[in-house]
């Protein structure tokens, strides 16, 4: 008997949906395991949820090639990015420089989310369900601590930092002026991103601290929170103004070291968090999880008529090219985490005495900038239509 799915996906957050939207496009059958959907209408009101995400220009064309890019007031674009150190390293990103009218934008999670939902909705090859269905292939996107990936026996190699994240979001006396701003300061990484639009003056806040330290900050009251982030943050945007919650988590670098197999219930692949996590400092967490999107829909689109989306052949084409990207990002920004957490003053000497000889290193910074951006290897011109 015909399977009545080709795919079914497990986790419908960000990259589940986003991958769900582009299989449906090409006409494949998905099943989208889901709890129940709330109404978008409820999505689209306040909500507490305080994510934002740096988002790339590839991730950008994947998520509008589904209609599915948040108006600009939800999408806000990064100008220039300023990275600060202990003691006077600094180093300045500008999308001019890049041939870019933005370096990335910061994205409102809960806006892309409700995009994202409505898409699903009106999509007539995705049928959102409330447990796994047989398929051809599986595509596990449940995070970082899946339950699925456990219970089919794929190792996790963990590396915790001695690290918690702390998010929030606050609104400064003065406009963010669509700039990033990062400082490294004591071995803790403070990141402001702009929100609300290229007027606006609301930042998403994450802030990288000790996990004693991260709740201790949790647990201040408002007005010595802010101050205490004013002080931090060396009073760029003036007095800050708490707007949301504050949420802390332990952060880690973690990979699965199976990307794809095949189980009782057949073929698999891991994507998104389930496959890779890795530490907030570079803001590239989303976007690779979105090139995992686009590698798998890139092989399964490309295959022969007569193979199965389920092939281990495919499969494990898939999981070679995702890997090796990983391996490169993965081991800079652990590299990075090391080198700036370091709270050694000889280590600081160099890291700022680094940070100034690579703010005028030229190609090396602009090809470092490219990378991020998404736009390696592409023509300059490529991202000049976006703004």
């Amino acid at each position: 008997m015909t399977q009545p799915f080709d795919i079914c996906i497990r986790g419908a957050g960000i990259v589940g949906r986003t991958l769900a939207l582009h299989l449906a496009a090409k006409q494949l059958r998905v099943a989208l395991v889901a709890p129940a959907d709330k109404p978008v209408a409820v999505l689209t009101a306040p909500l507490p949820d305080v994510r934002a995400y740096a988002l790339n220009l590839l991730s950008r064309q994947w998520l509008e090639a589904v209609r599915c890019w948040p108006d600009t007031s939800d999408a806000t674009p990064v100008l220039s990015m300023q990275v600060q150190e202990d003691d006077g390293g600094q180093v300045a990103f500008h999308a001019s420089e890049s041939g870019s009218n933005a370096l990335n934008w910061i994205v409102d999670v809960p806006a892309l989310e409700a995009r994202l939902q409505e898409a699903v909705r009106f999509q007539p090859f995705i049928e959102v369900v409330e447990s796994p269905q047989p398929a051809a292939l599986t595509v596990v996107c449940e995070g970082r601590t899946s339950s699925t990936r456990q219970e089919w026996g794929v190792d996790w190699d963990v590396k915790p930092y001695d690290q918690w994240a702390l998010a929030t979001r606050v609104r400064c006396a003065q406009p963010h002026a669509q700039v990033a701003r990062q400082w490294f300061h004591q071995g803790e990484i403070l990141a402001f991103l702009p929100l609300g639009g290229p007027e606006g003056n609301l930042c998403a806040i994450v802030w990288s601290v000790s996990p004693e330290r991260a709740q201790t900050l949790q647990a201040l009251e408002a007005e010595e929170f802010c101050q205490a982030l004013q002080t931090a943050s060396h009073g760029a945007l003036g007095v800050l103004t708490l707007s949301g919650d504050r949420k802390v988590w332990p952060l880690q670098q973690a990979v699965a070291r199976r990307w794809s197999g095949v189980s009782e219930q057949g073929a698999w692949v891991l994507a998104g968090d389930a496959a890779h996590n890795m530490h907030p400092l570079a803001g590239q967490g989303l976007n690779m999880g979105l090139a995992d999107v686009a590698e798998l829909v890139r092989v399964l689109d490309a295959r022969p008529y007569w193979r199965s989306v389920g092939d281990p052949k495919l499969l494990r084409q898939y999981e070679r090219a995702r890997k090796a990207d990983f391996a490169v990002m993965g081991q800079a920004n652990d590299a990075l985490q090391q080198l700036f957490t370091n709270p050694h003053p000889a280590l600081q000497a160099m890291r700022n005495w680094g940070m100034n000889r690579f703010e005028h290193s030229g190609p090396i910074k602009q090809w470092v900038a490219r990378r991020a951006m998404g736009v390696l290897g592409k023509p300059a011109t490529q991202g000049k239509k976006h703004a």
